[in-house]
C-alpha cells in the first residue's frame, strides 16, 4: 500500500528566495554582482599567487586552494539560483539535484579543512618561527591539501549514496534556492534516521572538530604574542586574527546551526538567510579579508604589473 502511493519524481521545484515580484530584478542584479565579484576576486588571487614567486609559501599555497574552493563553492549554487530567478517555474531534474548536492557538500567540507590548515600554518609561524620551515615543508602542505580533498570527496559521496536509497512521494517542492541536504530529507517519505545519524556524526568530524582546532590555534597564538610583542604589534595581530575569525565564525556558525540543530528550531526563511551567508557572502569576502588588505599581496600586485610593464607600477 505504501509503495503504491510512492512515485518516481523526475524533477524538483525550487521555490528560491522569498522576494516580492517588484524586487526580483533588483535582487537579481545584486546577486549577479556579488557572484561576479566572487569569481573575479578569487581568480585574481590565484593568478597573483601563481605569478609571484615571493608568494610561493605555505600560507599562500593554502590561500590559493581556499580561493579555488570558494570559486567552485559559489559556482555550485549561484548560477542556478540566478537562472531560476528568471524562470516562472524553476525546476531541476532529480540527477542534477543530487549532483548539485554532492558538489555543494564537497566544497563546503573542503573549505572547512582548508581553514583549519591555514590556522595551523599561522600557529606554527607565530609560536615556532625558528622551526617553521622544517615543520611546514612542501611535502606536508601537499599532504594536507590532498587529504582534505580525499576526505571531503568521501564524505560528500557517502551522503549522496544515502540519499539515493530514499523514496520521494508526490511532494517535490524544495523551499530553498538549491538542493540542500536537509531540505531533501524533509521531502523523503521513507525512513531517514540513518541519514540524520550520519549527518550528526560526520558533521562533528568535518565541522566541529576543525572549528575547535581553529579556535585552539588562535588561542595559542594570542597567548604567545601577549608575552613578547609590543602593544602596537599586539593590536595589529589582534586585528588580523579578528578578521580571520569573523569569516570562520560566519561560515561555521551558520552552517552548524543549519545542519546540526533540530530542524524544528529553524524556519524556512531563516534557513535560506543562513545558507546565503555561507554560500554567497563568505566566498565573496574571503579574498578581501585574507589577501587584498595584505601588504604581501599589494607588493605582489606591484611586482606583477611592473614585470609586465603596465603603467600602474609607476
Amino acid at each position: 500500500m505504501t509503495e503504491s502511493n510512492q512515485t518516481i519524481i523526475p524533477e524538483f521545484l525550487l521555490l528560491g528566495l522569498h522576494i516580492q515580484g517588484e524586487q526580483q530584478h533588483l535582487f537579481y542584479v545584486l546577486f549577479l554582482a556579488m557572484y561576479l565579484t566572487t569569481i573575479l576576486g578569487n581568480l585574481l588571487l590565484i593568478v597573483f599567487i601563481l605569478l609571484d614567486s615571493h608568494l610561493h609559501t605555505p600560507m599562500y599555497f593554502f590561500l590559493s586552494n581556499l580561493s579555488f574552493s570558494d570559486l567552485c563553492f559559489s559556482s555550485v549554487t549561484m548560477p542556478k539560483m540566478l537562472q531560476n530567478m528568471q524562470n516562472q517555474v524553476p525546476s531541476m531534474p532529480y540527477a542534477e539535484c543530487l549532483t548539485q548536492m554532492y558538489f555543494f557538500l564537497l566544497f563546503a567540507d573542503l573549505e572547512s579543512f582548508l581553514l583549519m590548515a591555514m590556522a595551523y600554518d599561522r600557529y606554527v609561524a607565530i609560536c615556532f618561527p625558528l622551526h617553521y620551515t622544517s615543520i611546514m615543508s612542501p611535502k606536508l602542505c601537499v599532504y594536507l591539501v590532498v587529504m582534505s580533498w580525499v576526505m571531503t570527496m568521501f564524505h560528500a559521496l557517502l551522503h549522496t549514496l544515502l540519499m539515493t536509497r530514499l523514496s520521494f512521494c508526490e511532494n517535490n517542492v524544495i523551499p530553498h534556492f538549491f538542493c540542500d541536504l536537509s531540505a531533501l530529507l524533509k521531502l523523503a517519505c521513507s525512513d531517514t534516521h540513518v541519514n540524520k545519524l550520519v549527518i550528526f556524526i560526520m558533521g562533528g568530524f568535518v565541522a566541529v572538530i576543525p572549528f575547535l582546532l581553529i579556535i585552539m590555534s588562535y588561542a595559542r597564538i594570542v597567548s604567545s604574542i601577549l608575552k613578547f610583542l609590543s602593544v602596537r604589534s599586539i593590536h595589529k595581530i589582534f586585528s588580523t586574527c579578528g578578521s580571520h575569525l569573523s569569516v570562520v565564525s560566519l561560515f561555521y556558525v551558520t552552517a552548524g546551526t543549519l545542519y546540526l540543530c533540530p530542524p524544528a528550531n529553524n524556519s524556512t526563511k531563516k534557513e535560506t538567510v543562513m545558507a546565503l551567508m555561507y554560500t554567497v557572502v563568505t566566498p565573496m569576502l574571503n579574498p578581501f579579508i585574507y589577501s587584498l588588505k595584505n601588504r604581501d599581496m599589494h607588493d605582489a600586485l606591484r611586482r606583477v604589473l611592473c614585470k609586465n610593464k603596465i603603467p600602474y607600477c609607476l
